[in-house]
């Protein structure tokens, strides 16, 4: 399939899921982080026709990754006319949740509530326009290693490019003529004081993990299956102890 192809058949994906609901979704809301991901789903949602809220929610975010989100933000309003863009400030929330709960001070997982607090911040946006939360995790991300508390990620209604590799968003990026910079930019969840990007987190490039998806007899493959092992609980059903069969 190409990338041309890939495009039509995600739009065309969600509007015919939208159509198959009971009650049609008024707004696809999607959080907007200044990587290629979030561009790629928020561009794809807006080429629907479908009412689009896309937001930006920065906290203490690196000045060049929020300076691509609003690039983009605007790249969109200029491209489309179903387009809401807003700029949601959650400093003041997280600083306040970070004080409130600094006897349980963990990195990892101040880290993590970053993107949990995006995904409130989201549900609170798509709930009270009757929307769909649209998801941002790539198939490398979801369902090959398990890193997928990301930009808003904590949850979602919808997930339009799960089953896309890294480099096939990528390139679904250049059909839809995303901002070059966006493209360029190393992919980062934008969690950490640090900055640090995926790959640096991950000890893998997304080329290297795709090969080792795709090739059990990749040089990467046993890194893969480690860090892939770390992060199953993420991509299992929750353990539930059941008393009787349905």
């Amino acid at each position: 399939m190409t990338p041309e192809d890939r495009v039509k058949f995600v739009v065309k994906w969600i509007k015919n899921y939208c159509d198959s609901l009971d009650k049609f979704p008024v707004a696809l809301v999607v959080g907007v982080s200044g990587g290629i991901d979030s561009a790629v789903a928020s561009t794809l949602s807006a080429k629907t026709g479908l009412r689009t809220i896309a937001i930006s929610m920065p906290i203490k975010q690196n000045p060049e990754q929020h300076d691509l989100s609003i690039r983009h933000l605007k790249w969109l309003e200029n491209n489309f006319d179903n387009i809401e863009t807003k700029i949601i400030s959650l400093d003041d929330i997280f600083s306040s949740f970070h004080n409130t709960m600094k006897q349980f001070d963990s990195e990892l997982a101040f880290a993590n509530s970053r993107s949990r607090l995006r995904m409130v911040t989201l549900y609170q946006i798509a709930q009270s326009n009757q929307g769909l939360v649209v998801g941002t995790g790539n198939k490398v991300e979801d369902f090959g290693i398990g890193f997928f508390t990301k930009y808003g990620d904590g949850g979602v209604d919808i997930a339009p490019i799960a089953d896309c590799t890294k480099t096939e968003v990528w390139e679904m990026g250049i059909t839809l003529s995303i901002i070059e910079d966006i493209i360029k930019a190393k992919p980062t969840d934008g969690l950490w004081n640090d900055n640090r990007n995926d790959e640096e987190q991950i000890g893998l490039t997304y080329k290297e993990i795709e090969e080792a998806m795709n090739d059990t007899s990749s040089k990467y493959y046993a890194e893969y299956l480690k860090i892939r092992k770390k992060n199953l609980h993420k991509m299992k059903p929750i353990p539930v102890c059941k008393f009787r069969e349905f």
